[in-house]
């Protein structure tokens, strides 16, 4: 049995969630859980006719004999929280650790006008400012909200525990490489830590029980907000080639480049990556759309993936040929 940390290469939006969705079916964890900043982040899971928005939740609840948590380093809006509990059919099933901190009312305000809002573009959540508070040792933790009691248990002691016991466990990043605090593109970033090292931290994971990182990159790039992007298109380029997104929590547009190798390396680097998975292929290769069998991409396809390979010297085990969660290459052993 493994633990399996997935983490973003880029700057957010490389299609974690879909990927997270994937493995949790897939490999039957017993346990999904989510490090990493707070709501801020946002993952779009696509199951049948069913389109899914996550800001609080682990992206893996759709396996219904998993229990998904939230570990102690993420900062929580309980209304978020709750209501996607109630809207995604996972009570019972979800759990949230007693430090994990807690977005008020306050938080929301000072995110949504000042400094910070301009000049880097915050989503508004209120996650800076409540990690900032966490950092002045005032905000207020999950353990002091009577209304979150029955969602209370010991993260670090349950995934833990399911690994003694030779449970699959997935550890869920978000955000993505070069937004990270300590490594991306500061000031332009967000209020944490979001490498592989920083989410096995958030959730009480000691880097001796992590197996595998999954770095996942999209076939291009994309960034939402202020903050320096290498060799970035047009929009009118964007839409032409079909890049043209808009961020799940915020909804502004996403600027847009080419894949960019040097970006890659850094962030396997960075992550200690031991996979890569590369999502949107259909975007690129048209062709390639729904396809489930490497043999089955185009020549141009293949090689793309292969260039990657040789570039990073890392190995393209999960492919990304669609929106819905199987439509996945799967090139693991």
């Amino acid at each position: 049995m493994t633990s399996t940390v997935v983490v973003g290469g880029f700057f957010g939006d490389e299609g974690k969630g879909k990927i997270i969705s994937y493995l949790a079916i897939k490999d039957n964890p017993k346990i999904v859980v989510r490090g990493g900043a707070g709501p801020n982040a946002g993952h779009t899971i696509r199951d049948g006719d069913k389109v899914y928005k996550v800001r609080m939740l682990p992206s893996g609840f759709l396996n219904k004999e998993t229990k998904v948590m939230i570990g102690p380093g993420v900062v929580i809006n309980p209304e978020v929280l709750k209501k996607e509990i109630q809207d995604f059919n996972v009570s019972g099933r979800s759990f949230i650790d007693k430090n994990c901190g807690i977005i008020e009312n306050s938080h929301l305000t000072r995110d949504s006008k000042g400094e910070l809002k301009e000049k880097i573009g915050s989503t508004g959540s209120g996650t800076g400012p409540a990690n900032s508070d966490r950092a002045m040792r005032i905000l207020k933790l999950a353990k002091d909200v009577d209304s979150l009691s029955s969602l209370i248990t010991d993260v670090p002691f349950e995934i833990n525990s399911a690994l003694s016991a030779n449970e699959n466990l997935l550890i869920e990043g978000t955000q993505g490489t070069f937004l990270s605090l300590w490594h991306g593109t500061y000031p332009f970033v967000t209020s944490k830590d979001v490498t592989a090292s920083g989410i096995c931290a958030d959730i009480g994971l000691g880097p001796t029980k992590v197996d595998e990182v999954i770095v996942v990159f999209k076939s291009y790039v994309t960034r939402v907000g202020t903050g320096p992007l290498e060799n970035e298109l047009s929009v009118e380029e964007a839409e032409k080639k079909g890049w043209s997104e808009f961020g799940t929590v915020t909804g502004r547009q996403r600027r847009a480049a080419d894949f960019d190798f040097d970006l890659a390396r850094r962030a396997i680097m960075l992550n200690g990556a031991t996979q890569v998975s590369i999502t949107k292929l259909d975007v690129i290769f048209s062709e390639c759309t729904g396809k489930t069998s490497f043999d089955e991409l185009s020549e141009d396809a293949k090689a793309f993936i292969k260039n990657i390979e040789k570039e990073l010297n890392t190995p393209v085990t999960i492919i990304g040929t669609g929106p819905a969660v199987n439509d996945v290459i799967d090139r693991r052993t």
